[in-house]
Order: C-alpha cells, then structure tokens, then sequence
C-alpha cells in the first residue's frame, strides 16, 4: 500500500506516543482498516537540533524553533505530509508555504511538580533545588519561593525522571500533559493551580502543521476541534504580542464555558522579582471567532508587554 499521509516526528518518546495517536486518528479519518495505519499513515522520525544539543538552554542556541525546523523542512520538501508537534514548541509565525492545520482536543494544560521526597511544591525546604529548562517556570517559582535554587534541566522525559531519581534535584517541574500521554500520571505529586503557574501558550495542545495547499484534506477538518483551537488561537495572540519565546518568562490560558471565552496572560521578570498580568473575555464571537479570540490576545499582551517592559533575557 502506498502511504496515503506521512507524518514527521522527533525520535523522543513523548513525540512518538503523540504522533502515533494522530497516526491512529489520521487513518480512521481516512477509512483505513486499523491493521494498514502503520503503513498508510507511517511516521517518518527525525532529528532536531533541539533533540542534538541538550546541555544549554534553547534561548543559547537558537530558541524553541530548533525543534520544529528540521520537520518543517521536510515537509516544504515533500517528504512529509505532515508534522506533529507540542503547541507550546510551536513559533508565533509560519514559515512561508506552511500552517497550523488542525488543533486536536487538548489534554491537561497544568504544569506538574515531581519529587521523590515532597508531596508539594509548598513542602520544599529552604534552597531546595527545582529543576527546570524553562524560563517561564523559573519566574513563576521564583516569585512563590525567592530561595529556591533554580537548576537547568534538560532531555525528554525519562531523562528528567531519572536524574531526579539520582538525587541531582529536589523537585522537578513538567508539563501534566506529557506525563499523562505517556502514562506516567503515577509520578505526579501536584499538579499546580493555574493562578500561580500560567501555563505557556499552547501547553496540553498539539499542532498539526501541513503545507498551506493541503490545509483543506479532509482528515483535516476531522481531526480539528474548534473549542481547543479557538483558546490556542487567543493565547497564541498573547504570544505575539508578548514576542514570546524562550528568552521571556511569559504565561497564557484560555479557558470557554457559557458561551465565552476567557484569557489571562502575563509576563514575569526573569528572577520571579515582579509579575503583570491581565485579563479579559469575549462572549459567542460567530463566524468570526478565531479572529476575535486572537484579537483578544494580541490586545491583552500588548497591555502586559507596556506595563512589563523588555524583561527577555541575554543568551
């Protein structure tokens, strides 16, 4: 059988459990027998320079492009149809000849505090060592608990587990949702309320990324949930407006219940020193939805990017 649809995916085994449940969900779109999925809808694994370089954070060597880059290569090359990544690593601007297709539902957005020795983030002792990769996590922990030590953590997510298992943290900060896809939900001790911990635009979603030409392939529509992709689209507003990326410690969360939307967004001083945050809704937007959540985005992380000034951090 010829593949009907080739996915590209990083080799990590978070991005191979996502991939290959909208490998499943691709050829059930498709009307394909479950036992002819692998081979009409087969992953096509590669490696990022994301996924290479794993002792520096990503705001030294390029920022959270470096793991969607090579995938998106691919695809504007034709050897992939399309890509499968975490929302949250996903840049605030497409490549030219590209999109964001679809938006599957979104798993759990929290962040989640791992730790052999406390129950909760509040438990940690004085100068306890959190680990973490993330600027944004570092702010937020910071402004909680100033007198924390904040120590670079990198690698996928058996790798964490296993250099917090060796004793080298306290504590370690991951996202629930890949805990949960990979069905490590056993190892999570807490997980943090969204006040204190904002996730990061996107964080629990993933993205379909196709070309633009192939933005209407009827797998895709099947695969798009509007709920999710309207909350990611005001969040992603934020994002830009934020100039998101890993050298700003900023935060978004879209929630919809009764018809409305609501986001928070905030941006933080790198040190957990200061925090501004703002907030706002918008009721049953119609056909132009996407649009007005987005508006709201960019209009809220514009008020937050005034009041906060440039708080990114050198390289």
């Amino acid at each position: 059988m010829a593949p009907l649809v080739r996915i590209g995916t990083r080799r990590s085994k978070l991005a191979l459990t996502q991939s290959g449940m909208m490998q499943r969900a691709i050829g059930r779109a498709l009307g394909v027998a479950e036992a002819d999925i692998a081979e009409a809808v087969p992953l096509v694994e590669i490696v990022t320079t994301g996924d290479r370089v794993q002792d520096r954070r990503l705001m030294e060597i390029g920022g959270k492009a470096l793991f969607t880059k090579e995938i998106e290569e691919a695809l504007l090359d034709g050897r992939v149809d399309v890509a499968v990544h975490s929302m949250k690593d996903v840049p605030a601007e497409q490549p030219e000849g590209l999109c964001l297709a679809a938006i599957p539902p979104r798993e759990d957005a929290r962040d989640a505090f791992v730790s052999e020795a406390f129950a909760s983030f509040g438990e940690l002792p004085q100068g306890a060592r959190l680990g973490t990769a993330s600027l944004r996590r570092q702010a937020q922990a910071l402004a909680l608990r100033p007198d924390l030590q904040i120590e670079m953590l990198r690698g996928n997510v058996d790798t964490r587990l296993r250099k917090l298992a060796e004793g080298e943290f306290d504590a370690i900060l991951l996202a629930v949702s890949g805990l949960n896809r990979l069905g490590f939900e056993a190892v999570i001790r807490e997980r943090l309320s969204l006040n204190d911990f904002l996730p990061a635009p996107g964080q629990g979603a993933l993205a379909l990324q196709t070309r633009a030409d192939d933005r209407d392939a009827a797998w895709v529509a099947a695969l798009n949930d509007p709920t999710t992709a309207m909350a990611v689209a005001a969040e992603r507003g934020a994002m830009t407006a934020l100039e998101g990326s890993c050298r700003t410690a900023i935060g978004a969360h879209a929630e919809i219940s009764g018809g409305k939307l609501r986001l928070t967004t905030e941006m933080l001083a790198p040190d957990g020193s200061a925090r501004w945050r703002r907030a706002g809704e918008i009721g049953d937007a119609g056909a132009d939805a996407m649009d007005q959540a987005r508006a709201l985005g960019l209009r809220l992380g514009a008020e937050v990017h005034d009041a906060a000034g440039d708080q990114r951090v050198d390289p």
